[in-house]
Parts: structure tokens; sequence; C-alpha cells
């Protein structure tokens, strides 16, 4: 008798069974979340979506199965959101159920579960608080954080005037003034626009989010089978663990540095709450002078000004997919069994474009933004920065930002394109899951 033959038989026949009871375990289990297309075993969905596309690919399959479905990246399960009565059904009214960050493969290895955006939990709870208390009192929304985005905002004008009357792409010097904002805020010192140290940062931080938009998707769907695989992935790993040696560097200065009675930044508030020591101290105001920079006390003056800020955002749509999330609990949510741990996509480009608040959702219309009177109004589906428990903590910041940096850069200069502004593709470039525009150039004419 073969018992070789016999015994190859029955391993082939026991595996057969183990598939088998796998597809049928996972049967039961979709029968109660919300419908989707059915998944292939290991790879779910992956053959039916375009990974470098996801946005597009979940809202056609939106179109096929409503406004909550399942999609399996992978073996796991994920719940979409689509339009913003079900984002914000979720994010907002449901927020104890759907406040967990979702597991991410590069931030996981790097961050181990730390920091505001990557944990969850009593811990996540905590950074958050502190986080916005810090904030407010260092200077969100106040003077403190204005004068150092109007200082950069200087750097910037002095910067762009050397490209004056010459066609170029802002958008570099655009990312690293931003950039050196949030330096500002976190470290206390800014950088000068050619430091090695400052430009390799941002290299690899760019590097790091092209990679993540296309091949991270799929590590996400198979992290503990890819982390142990040879691949360009792993340059994730390398250029973000540089940057975590970066920012531990510069903690260690400040701890060599720290005064407990004049916290200078972000990291020394952090440092002394980690002493229990005193409140943060206030801010000095910022003294205008006859020749003042912009302020944000002048947007409530300037309605159109804002809403075509806010229109630039809508469209800009920055971050398609938000943050992904997961539930900390099984819930019933619209009638269907979202089990715990179940990642879920609250699709934000659909909220950003849901007709039923931007009646032109595909052109670039400050309309959305103003009332009859021609005021300032911001329809609630309005979130770009995602909403809830996990919305961006930066909000105030970045909005500030915006709305200094294009004052100022208005302030002094004409703009001027190379082309018909009506020619200008706005939309994304391909197979980047919408979240990377389109080089453009631009002419400066100082006033």
């Amino acid at each position: 008798m073969d018992f070789t033959g016999t015994g190859t038989l029955i391993l082939a026949l026991c595996i057969m069974c183990l598939i088998l009871l796998i597809m049928r375990s996972q049967n039961n289990k979709r029968k109660e979340m919300p419908p989707g297309p059915t998944p292939l075993p290991i790879l779910g969905n992956l053959l039916q979506l375009n990974v470098r596309e996801l946005p597009k690919s979940l809202n056609k399959l939106s179109k096929i199965y409503g406004d909550v479905f399942t999609v399996h990246l992978g073996p796991r399960p994920a719940v979409v959101l689509h339009g913003y009565d079900t984002v914000k059904e979720a994010l907002v009214d449901r927020a104890d159920v759907f406040s967990n960050r979702a597991k991410i493969f590069a931030a996981e290895i790097i961050f181990k579960d730390y920091g505001v955006f990557f944990s969850n939990g009593e811990r996540w709870k905590q950074l958050r608080r502190f986080s916005i208390t810090t904030l407010r009192n260092f200077g969100m929304g106040k003077r403190s954080i204005e004068e150092r985005i109007q200082e950069e905002s200087r750097c910037l004008r002095d910067e762009l005037n050397k490209h004056a009357g010459s066609s170029f792409d802002p958008t570099y010097l655009l990312a690293l003034a931003v950039s050196n904002v949030i330096c500002s805020v976190v470290f206390g010192e800014r950088f000068e626009y050619d430091d090695e140290k400052f430009l390799s940062l941002l290299a690899m931080l760019k590097e790091s989010f092209k990679m993540s938009i296309s091949i991270g998707q799929l590590l996400n769907c198979f992290p503990k089978v890819t982390r142990h695989i040879p691949g360009p992935h792993h340059k994730i790993l390398k250029n973000l663990y540089s940057v975590k040696e970066f920012v531990k560097d510069k903690v260690k200065e400040h701890q060599e540095t720290l005064d407990l009675n004049c916290p200078r930044d972000f990291i020394d508030c952090f440092l002394i709450k980690m002493e229990e020591e005193t409140k943060v101290k206030k801010e000095i105001d910022l003294v205008i002078g006859q020749n003042r920079s912009p302020s944000v006390e002048d947007r409530t003056k300037m309605p159109y000004t804002d809403a075509v800020i806010h229109e630039i955002q809508r469209l800009a749509n920055v971050a398609p997919l938000g943050g992904p999330h997961a539930t900390n609990e099984t819930t019933i949510f619209r009638g269907y069994t979202i089990p715990k741990g179940t990642n879920v996509f609250p699709l934000l480009t659909s909220v950003l474009t849901d007709p039923k608040y931007f009646p032109n959702p595909e052109k670039f219309d400050p309309g959305h933004f103003l009332n009859e009177t021609g005021g300032f109004q911001k329809p609630e589906a309005f979130i770009p920065f995602s909403t809830g428990k996990r919305i961006c903590l930066g909000e105030g910041m970045a909005r500030m930002e915006i709305f200094l940096f294009l004052t100022y850069i208005l302030q002094n200069f004409n703009l001027k394109s190379d082309e018909d502004p009506s020619n200008i593709d706005l939309s994304p470039l391909p197979n980047t899951n919408g979240a990377i525009h389109r080089p453009y150039k631009l002419q400066l004419v100082p006033h």
C-alpha cells in the first residue's frame, strides 16, 4: 500500500476542509454585517478594487450597496461609510463606539500604539485631553501661534520674491513653510529653507507618504506576512524610524535645557506635564505696528476670502479616505452588526462632494460658503479634518495657517497663471488614491 500517496491525499482533504470551514465562518459573519462584494479567501476584494484609486472604487461600490457596505482588504473586513449623514451618525452620534484608531502597518511597528494619532483607550484619552489643553493655553487660536505663522509668512514671501517674474511650482516652498510652523510649535524653532537636516527629514516623510498610498495599502492588508518579506516597503519603516530618532534627539535636547517655569514649545509642555509641574505660561501678545501683518481677527471682516479658502479645502480633499477608525465593541449600525475591532473607513471625499450640502460638488464655487446676503456660512458637511472624537487636533492651527499664508501672499503679490485658469486640471494625479494633486506653475508679481 502506498502510504505516501494516502498521506498526501489525507493532507489535501484536511486543507480543503479547513478552507471550507473558514469560508463558512466568514459567510456566517457576513450575513450579519453590511452588504458588499463577495470576498475571495485570503485576498478578499483586492482583485475587485484599485488599491491606487480606492476612493473611486469605493464610491462606485456605494452606488451598488448603499451608504454602509463591507469590503475585505485581504482577509479582514472593513466597513465603509458614504456621505455626510452616514459619517456623522457614526463618528459624532455614535462616537463612543467608532472612535478607536485602526491598526496601521508601519505605525504599529514604529510607534507601538503610542502618540495621540495611533493610540487607543485610556492612553489616547489622556494624550488627547493634554494636547487640546496645551495647544489652547499655549496659543491655539491666539496670537502666539499667529505670530509664528506671520513670521513664517515673511520668510515665505522673501523666498517667493526670488522667483518673481518667472514661472515656477510653489508647492515645494509652501510645504517648507507649513512644516516650519509645525516645527516652531513643537520644537520651538524654525529651520532655514536650505537646512540639510530639515530637507532630509521632509524628503523622507514625502517618500514614505507616496509609498504608503500605493504599496502601503497592501501592507496594511497582510501586516504579519509583509513585515518578514524583503522589499521596498521596508523603506517606509526605515524613513519613519529616522524621523522618530530625529524627534528623540530633539526631546533629549529639551530635557537638558528645560526651564520648568518657562516652556518654549509643545515638547517643553509635555515634559513639564510628565513631571507634574505648573501650567503653561501665557504667550506674549503680538504688538501690531502701523504696517501690520494680516491677523486672524480680520477673518470675520473678509467673508468672500474665507469662502474661497473653505472651497479650496473642499476641492483639495487632502484626506479622501479619512483616518481609518475601528469599533471598540460589537455594535448595531443601521440594522447591521459590526463586530468589535472592525476597521471603518469614513469616506470623506463622499462628504465633501455630497450634492445635498454642496449643489455644485465638482465645480469651484465659493458660493457654497456664502449666504444670501454675502455673509460667510459653513455647511455642517464641511469636515476636511474629519469629525467626532478623532477630529484632527491641528485643525485650528491649520485653518490659521491657510488664512494667514494666503492673505499674506495676496497682500504682497499679484498671481498670474501660464495658461487659462479655466483649463487647469484640478483633479488629483492618477493612482494616488486622490491624495496627491497635480503640479502647477504660476508667476508672482510684487506689488
